[in-house]
């Protein structure tokens, strides 16, 4: 029998990589390094309801990044519009003043993600969306954090 090799994860349910629109990586990335200190401090606050705050830690690092994101809760599910792509990790998300433990995440097209774009963004931010060219989203199961 041959041993398997260290790293041999089923990626059978790993979506592909999806790389940021021409838009967001031209216009929108550069201008990460000056607004996300700014945008993180708003972000998941209760009257700023275009960012979540999304804790996560490194996948090498083990460090705590806090990221800011486009995401709504609907019921006990999370949104997050995946802006930059979907080659990061998450956990615990702040929207509107509340802290959410994210599990059970799942990737949707736009297509598949459609009926509940509509029950949670606004017409605007749905509109926002497309013009950066978002093309997947990510549902998660939404656990309240203990305060």
């Amino acid at each position: 029998m041959t041993p398997e090799p260290a790293d041999s994860r089923d990626t059978s349910s790993v979506p592909a990589p999806v790389a940021p629109s021409p838009f967001v990586r031209t216009v929108i990335r550069p201008m990460t390094k000056v607004l996300n200190p700014l945008i993180v401090k708003l972000a998941g606050r209760r009257h700023f309801g275009m960012a979540a705050q999304i804790q996560h830690v490194g996948r090498r690092s083990g460090k705590v990044y806090v990221t800011p994101a486009t995401a709504h809760i609907h019921g006990d599910v999370i949104l997050i519009a995946l802006t930059f792509g979907n080659q990061s990790d998450g956990a615990t998300i702040g929207i509107s003043g509340r802290a959410y433990h994210a599990t059970d995440p799942q990737f949707l097209s736009r297509e598949e993600a459609g009926p509940l774009l509509k029950a949670t963004f606004s017409a605007l931010q749905r509109a926002g969306m497309r013009m950066l060219g978002v093309r997947q989203f990510m549902r998660l199961h939404a656990v309240p954090a203990e305060s």
